[in-house]
């Protein structure tokens, strides 16, 4: 049930002075700043709507009758004290819990009598996305799964409180300070703040039976990539092996076994093939001398070119142009 304005607790200055600071005071400028906010995204297989998300006060005595939603609804307590009570029985609340409110769960709120009491409500709505694909190669299969794990585990929670073990509630923050900066990236920064109240509350739960395996590369597939790409940006100039393999943290050894492994050659035929391919390319397509090809392809002269060109591809460069010329399919080598 969202609060009004006037049910908010308003502490007078004497007592603000001597209280604790209190960490969520930015939110009390406009605690209702994200619930203006029209936020909806796709998380894996999920369509999440913010419904609303603020900083509610309640003075002491303030009480919630019983109701229920038909959404997900979070509690968190950074200050005060009350009670809650839920299917499970009637629950003690203070600063650092938080609870659930999943689907149809009643609930009543009381504040304590003689304390008032802060509430960070987090209520969403999360629609299952049938057509979301496991096949995105960029990563989305292992959101998918993440997702995935989370909303089940979140219809597992049971109906009592819990302590906020890994700072759940620090994200309300972090989303308010989004919207309140109008900073690059605030909606980005908002929808990862909803998912991880979503995954942190999980955990808080279910932190000891949830193993998650995180995405691994072949690493020496992954280096291979890496120093291919190198060669492929800077052939044109003067590179070596160990040039190459610092940019990978690697030693030159382990370079030349993995060229070795997927390219079947060294470090050196590598990036001669490619010079050539390049150089190849140029001969069908400008009219450089074979001196100008040399300079701007890596070779340390026309003469080399010519030596490494004749005794790759059995012909001269010059042979290789009139040949281009005259036939237009004739193959060229593998870049």
């Amino acid at each position: 049930m969202a609060v009004t304005h006037k049910d908010r607790l308003v502490s007078s200055p004497a007592s603000r002075r001597n209280a604790t600071p209190f960490l969520f005071q930015t939110m009390q400028e406009e605690p209702d700043a994200l619930d203006r906010l029209d936020i909806r995204f796709r998380w894996g297989r999920y369509g999440i709507q913010v419904l609303r998300c603020h900083l509610a006060s309640f003075a002491a005595g303030y009480v919630i009758p019983a109701h229920k939603h038909r959404d997900y609804e979070f509690h968190f307590i950074p200050a005060g004290k009350g009670v809650v009570t839920l299917d499970e029985g009637r629950f003690p609340l203070h600063a650092g819990v938080f609870y659930l409110t999943g689907p149809q769960v009643v609930h009543r709120q009381d504040a304590d009598a003689q304390e008032a009491m802060h509430e960070l409500c987090l209520h969403i709505n999360i629609t299952p996305i049938e057509e979301a694909s496991e096949k995105d190669q960029w990563g989305e299969h292992w959101e998918l799964a993440e997702a995935e794990e989370c909303v089940r585990q979140l219809n597992m929670m049971p109906a009592m409180p819990m302590l906020d073990q890994y700072n759940a509630m620090n994200w309300f923050l972090v989303a308010y300070r989004a919207w309140h900066d109008r900073e690059l990236g605030a909606y980005t920064t908002i929808r990862q703040a909803v998912i991880q109240i979503l995954i942190r509350s999980t955990r808080a739960y279910h932190g000891s039976q949830a193993y998650t395996i995180l995405p691994a590369r072949d690493m020496n597939t992954y280096r291979y990539r890496l120093a291919t790409q190198y060669i492929r940006d800077n052939y044109a100039h003067p590179i070596t092996l160990e040039e190459v393999a610092h940019s990978l943290h690697i030693c030159g050894r382990q370079l030349q076994r993995i060229l070795s492994e997927h390219a079947g050659e060294t470090f050196s035929g590598y990036l001669e093939r490619y010079r050539l391919a390049q150089v190849c390319m140029a001969l069908t397509h400008t009219e450089q001398t074979v001196e100008q090809l040399a300079v701007s392809h890596g070779f340390s002269s026309g003469s080399y070119l010519h030596y490494v060109f004749k005794k790759r591809l059995g012909l001269t460069p010059l042979q290789y142009r009139a040949l281009q010329r005259q036939d237009a399919t004739c193959t060229l080598p593998d870049s």
